[in-house]
């Protein structure tokens, strides 16, 4: 999966397979992340956030299965 390289104090990257919802997060600690079931609207405001962490944390975890990579 292609990331994109954003700008943050924990997220290195972020990239999405639109065929399967599943959205990707690779952070700054070399941990890699799968969520599941990710609808591309979210990942899109994922995106424009102007906080990637608080986005992630407030609207995406404890919200979508996920599995470490």
């Amino acid at each position: 999966m292609q990331r994109v390289k954003v700008s943050s104090s924990n997220i290195d990257s972020i990239g999405y397979i639109t065929e399967s919802s599943i959205l990707e997060v690779k952070f700054l600690n070399g941990s890699i992340y799968h969520y599941y079931s990710v609808g591309v609207g979210v990942f899109n405001s994922l995106m424009n956030a102007g906080s990637h962490g608080r986005f992630l944390n407030s609207h995406i975890k404890g919200k979508y299965r996920y599995k470490r990579v």
